[in-house]
């Protein structure tokens, strides 16, 4: 027979919850400043260009 699941707490919701939004803020900062360095020309992160991709096809 089918018994009703307890009530969460709402302490256990919102830290359930701002562990989930401070993880998602951490990545969001990490790709702003990943796309600042890429922009300004000093970053360290190496991408393929779109020439390097034929090349490699051929």
């Amino acid at each position: 027979m089918a018994v009703p699941k307890k009530k969460t707490s709402k302490s256990k919701r919102d830290k359930r919850r701002a562990t989930w939004r401070r993880k998602a803020s951490l990545e969001a900062q990490k790709a702003l400043s990943l796309g600042k360095s890429i922009l300004t020309g000093r970053s360290t992160f190496v991408y393929p260009s779109a020439e390097e991709e034929e090349e490699e096809e051929s």
